[in-house]
């Protein structure tokens, strides 16, 4: 018995290591940028950007998205680039967030803009989550179905694809406490999107920390918008800045 069980623990570590090596050495670092990336944010104003006034600024040469009690997010609300669409492309940013509540970048997503709503800056899709915590699960990184069925669809780290029989992880890209090294808390933070096809990477600090595959013939999204949220709830910040795209088509 004792022989079994060293060996099916022998064999567990095998799996496990075989499980951490699914993406080869180096895929793991970031793609080196496109030198012809197009910025999309001057740094001066928010010119090319759509977004509730009174909680999108520009302080320091970064967007800046805030809520405080006395000015509230009508729900979760969003800035929207309105010079393009995102399909297969390559998206690099840095952000920095406060502790309180959470933020995202959407992409490949749907606007749904209601002129007589007091917020018709609602935006459905993939979205890139922000968050000020080292600590997995609830990071910044993980693909987030806004405003849709699917929820949590990737976690950081995760290795996976979503099919038509649901979700199925695997491999994984990055560690716990890899990751915890990697992202700087109340920090700046880079971050690289890379979607072609069906596939999705996120990069963190020049990092892979996911890569998504879905498949789901009714529910995978293909083009859409690219945004930007301040969550509802308790009031926060968010800054980003250095943002470029370079479309993959």
């Amino acid at each position: 018995m004792r022989v079994f069980v060293g060996f099916m623990g022998l064999m567990f570590g095998l799996l496990a290591c075989s499980s951490s090596l699914s993406v080869a050495a180096d895929d793991i670092k970031v793609p080196a940028e496109p030198k012809d990336m197009k910025v999309i944010f001057n740094g001066k104003d928010l010119t090319g950007w759509d977004g509730d006034p009174q909680l999108w600024s520009v302080r320091e040469g970064a967007i800046r998205g805030e809520t405080t009690s006395e000015k509230k997010a009508q729900g979760n609300t969003f800035l929207i680039w309105k010079e393009g669409q995102t399909k297969n492309f390559d998206l690099r940013l840095t952000f920095r967030v406060g502790d309180a509540n959470n933020s995202g970048i959407q992409y490949r997503s749907k606007h749904f803009d209601n002129p007589t709503a007091k917020n018709r800056w609602v935006v459905k899709g993939y979205q890139h989550e922000i968050r000020n915590s080292p600590t997995l699960p609830s990071v910044s990184g993980f693909i987030y179905d806004e405003g849709g069925k699917r929820g949590r669809m990737c976690m950081v780290g995760e290795k996976a694809v979503w099919t038509a029989e649901g979700k199925k992880v695997l491999g994984t890209v990055i560690t716990a406490e890899e990751f915890a090294k990697l992202f700087r808390p109340n920090e700046w933070n880079d971050v690289a999107i890379i979607a072609k096809g069906s596939n999705i990477k996120h990069y963190l600090n020049g990092r892979l920390i996911l890569d998504f595959t879905d498949e789901e013939p009714n529910l995978a999204l293909k083009e859409g918008v690219l945004a930007l949220q301040i969550h509802a709830g308790a009031p926060m910040w968010v800054e980003f800045k250095n943002i470029r795209i370079k479309s993959l088509d």
